[in-house]
């Protein structure tokens, strides 16, 4: 499942369990999702994904369902 690995990219640069990841998630509810982890991550879903976010979807991220907006409106099929 897609999401799977969207939650595991997102628990290993922010160095949490992936039990602690739900769709809620985001910069306010995990302490290390610093401005420099979120451009990292943003780094790495673009590579994985082979997308390219734009500078507004990049700065309309409260939450992790908001990069799987941000994913699908790109055609990435997350399966959830």
């Amino acid at each position: 499942i897609m999401s799977k690995k969207l939650f595991e990219i997102i628990a290993k640069i922010m160095k949490v369990p992936i039990s602690e990841i739900n769709d809620d998630s985001g910069p306010k509810t995990i302490p290390s999702w610093t401005s420099f982890n979120g451009y990292v991550l943003l780094h790495e879903l673009v590579t994985y994904y082979k997308i390219q976010f734009t500078i507004d979807e990049a700065m309309d991220v409260e939450k992790i369902s908001d990069i799987k907006r941000h994913l699908k409106n790109h055609g990435v099929n997350l399966d959830d």
